[in-house]
């Protein structure tokens, strides 16, 4: 069973002036450092917390690539939940689980008129390889049974679901279009059932 390993508190957001609580785990399945970022009071008062499950995107988060929405979304779920609360689920699963240089290999495909899914495919990878059983593991390792989930992305839901933990509510991200992630956003829509407002 998964516990908290560390918790230590820190500042976080565009301007290093969000108050955030930084917690990694022992005991997950896998050896991925993932951490969670804890935002107010998610204990006994507040019986339902915001979640975001983010996986990693380095071109996205750090870079801000203008090949996805990675970035902007893990700044909405950082600014809303400074004023709200809630907790931000950090996975190691860099390009839909495929690593930083097949997402790279994708992106080169990409740029010769395959979409995100696609180029996945092509490089001899299913559409999705992100396992979110450890998300689950690591919420409860928090104590939180019971969420509200902000996501596009049917998929997180099922697997929380699955997982045993009940999804309350589903709150959607905003749609993050810019110049080079059209397409991507698109696929997304088709290929995954992603609720986005295109």
């Amino acid at each position: 069973m998964a516990e908290v390993r560390t918790r230590i508190s820190l500042k976080v957001g565009a301007n290093s002036d969000i108050p955030a609580e930084m917690v990694s785990f022992k005991e997950l399945n896998t050896d991925k450092e993932h951490v969670a970022l804890v935002f107010g009071l998610v204990d006994k008062s507040q019986k339902v917390p915001l979640v975001r499950i983010h996986s990693e995107c380095l071109t996205g988060d750090v870079f801000h690539s203008s090949r996805c929405d990675c970035g902007e979304q893990l700044d909405e779920a950082i600014n809303l939940m400074a004023t709200e609360g809630g907790v931000i689920l950090y996975l190691r699963q860099e390009g839909r689980g495929i690593g930083l240089y097949n997402k790279i290999d994708a992106y080169k495909l990409q740029s010769q008129g395959m979409n995100t899914y696609q180029a996945n495919n092509h490089l001899g990878f299913g559409d999705d390889l992100r396992d979110f059983t450890e998300a689950g593991q690591m919420l409860e390792a928090l104590n939180i049974s019971t969420l509200k989930l902000m996501t596009n992305n049917p998929i997180k839901a099922k697997a929380l679901t699955d997982y045993g933990l009940t999804v309350e509510k589903e709150v959607n991200t905003s749609t993050h279009v810019k110049d080079g992630n059209k397409d991507y956003l698109k696929a997304k829509v088709a290929n995954a059932g992603h609720k986005l407002d295109l």
